[in-house]
């Protein structure tokens, strides 16, 4: 209990970490890389372990909402469960971009083809701290617009198509797990959280 209260206040339990002894590349998978690393935890026992982990660039996720309050998403197919999703758009943050706030702009308009003027950060998180090391950062953009057509990736292997949704049937989705990425649930506890007016 006593060190549960500790955790609640924001202190730290040294107790727990671990430190790296031995760092070691193990694939190199272009959009992700795996890392083997040797490490001692800190605690009495010291003890020693090998633990995987996956290096990838920080995510953007966004929240582009109509001046009616219709919200964009984007219906795609995912190879991990080999079947389509209703997420939002979103992607990683590249080299060339200046800033996640740039990378979320750019996102929205190749994706959907469409762009805002109004942005705001919703918030940020880790999407799986236990096996990656990035962040993943939620943007809100207001009174969206479409000015072009979607600009896929030149690969060849993008395929999205957008559709416009009530904000408000937006909770039924998740209840009927017609969405079910948790990093698009988890952009909508965002929004409630950050602007419960747009709900009203």
């Amino acid at each position: 209990m006593k060190e549960t209260k500790k955790a609640l206040a924001g202190e730290r339990n040294e107790s727990l970490c671990w430190d790296a002894l031995a760092t070691e590349m193990v694939a190199d998978c272009e959009v992700f890389v795996v890392h083997k690393t040797s490490a001692q935890s800190k605690c009495k026992l010291k003890k020693k372990s090998h633990f995987h982990t996956i290096k990838c660039n920080n995510w953007v996720n966004i929240i582009g909402i109509t001046d009616d309050r219709k919200v964009v998403l984007a219906e795609q197919f995912r190879h991990g469960i080999r079947d389509l999703t209703l997420e939002i758009p979103g992607g990683c943050i590249d080299d060339t971009d200046a800033s996640p706030a740039e990378a979320a702009r750019r996102e929205l308009l190749e994706e959907t083809g469409y762009s805002a003027d109004a942005w705001s950060l919703l918030g940020e998180i880790h999407p799986n701290p236990a096996i990656q090391d990035n962040l993943c950062f939620t943007y809100l953009a207001e009174g969206i617009k479409k000015i072009e057509e979607p600009r896929f990736d030149s690969t060849g292997t993008e395929r999205i198509a957008s559709i416009l949704v009530p904000l408000s049937e937006i909770d039924n989705l998740i209840r009927q797990k017609s969405i079910t990425h948790s990093l698009v649930v988890t952009a909508f506890h965002f929004l409630l959280l950050e602007r419960p007016d747009l709900f009203a």
